[in-house]
């Protein structure tokens, strides 16, 4: 990081840390704590109120772990996510899940606005180097950091820590479940989670499978055209439904999907869009997957 990174830091302006509930932002903010001290560093979770029960009791746990307080912050504007969602009819777009832009995103910059600081510490993995370069290119005012890239560790390294290695802390229980994240698991699951996780939704969450599955169908039949988190990147794919629907039978549904594992999700701060290395451009928040293509 350079000398000059310490020097930019006091308790004037500290180095925020953004916690989302996740192994990887749990552990960026201890390592925050480590390199830059306690006194120093502002630990702050965005609570979108959809966040599953035990993510409330790994936040206290983290609290102790840390010796300090996580600062809890919410969007003014929505109060649940069904309301991002019904105000923009929209889920997953091809810069990101709409719900994050607003709920985590427009929350942070608000909040980097009001306050000073030095430095944004951010839990991408060595996995994301390039969108740690997007990051920095495409929004230089948040000054970001990646602790976990500068020490070369991956997300599915970071179990080993909690709770048998470092630290004895019991991990979020989707961990335990088979997940690789612990986004939105209150209601409605994370609508970036791929079809890996929306398969084991079917299988171990069918509550929040059939909602979300009423969710996509609701939204395709007020806008009148397909609404779905999923497409189908294989050649010759296309948007995927998580249960058919009647008027659009030409897409495929969930189940006719090869089985797949759940795979690791990006931290959910905002920044979650699949192509972060091209300038975006202002509308591309309201184009949903039905009107343009991925980038893989």
């Amino acid at each position: 990081m350079g000398n000059f990174v310490f020097n930019k830091i006091s308790k004037e302006f500290p180095v925020l840390t953004w916690w989302s509930g996740g192994l990887a932002s749990a552990i960026t903010c201890y390592l925050c704590i480590q390199w830059f001290g306690i006194e120093n560093v502002r630990i702050i979770f965005i609570d979108t109120h959809n966040e599953d029960d035990d993510t409330y009791r790994f936040l206290k746990d983290c609290e102790n772990w840390y010796g300090k307080k996580i600062e809890t912050i919410s969007s003014d504007v929505f109060e649940k996510i069904e309301d991002v969602w019904y105000k923009y009819l929209s889920l997953n777009t091809a810069t990101g899940a709409i719900c994050s832009t607003h709920l985590k995103l427009r929350v942070r910059e608000k909040f980097q606005k009001e306050n000073n600081f030095s430095v944004q510490a951010f839990g991408f993995d060595s996995s994301e180097i390039k969108r740690a370069v997007s990051l920095k290119l495409n929004h230089p005012d948040a000054s970001p950091i990646f602790p976990l890239i500068i020490e070369m560790l991956y997300k599915k390294q970071l179990t080993k820590y909690l709770p048998s290695g470092l630290f004895k802390i019991e991990i979020p229980r989707a961990y335990k479940w088979g997940l690789q994240n612990n986004n939105c698991l209150k209601k409605t699951g994370c609508v970036q989670g791929g079809i890996g996780y929306w398969q084991w939704m079917f299988k171990n969450k069918p509550e929040i499978f059939d909602y979300m599955a009423f969710i996509e169908h609701d939204l395709t039949n007020i806008k009148g055209q397909p609404v779905t988190m999923l497409k189908d990147q294989s050649k010759n794919g296309g948007l995927v439904f998580l249960k058919p629907h009647p008027n659009y039978p030409q897409f495929k549904d969930i189940s006719m999907m090869k089985g797949r594992e759940p795979q690791p999700l990006f931290e959910c701060n905002g920044f979650c869009g699949s192509n972060d290395l091209i300038k975006r451009k202002e509308s591309e928040n309201d184009i949903n997957y039905a009107t343009i293509s991925i980038q893989v």
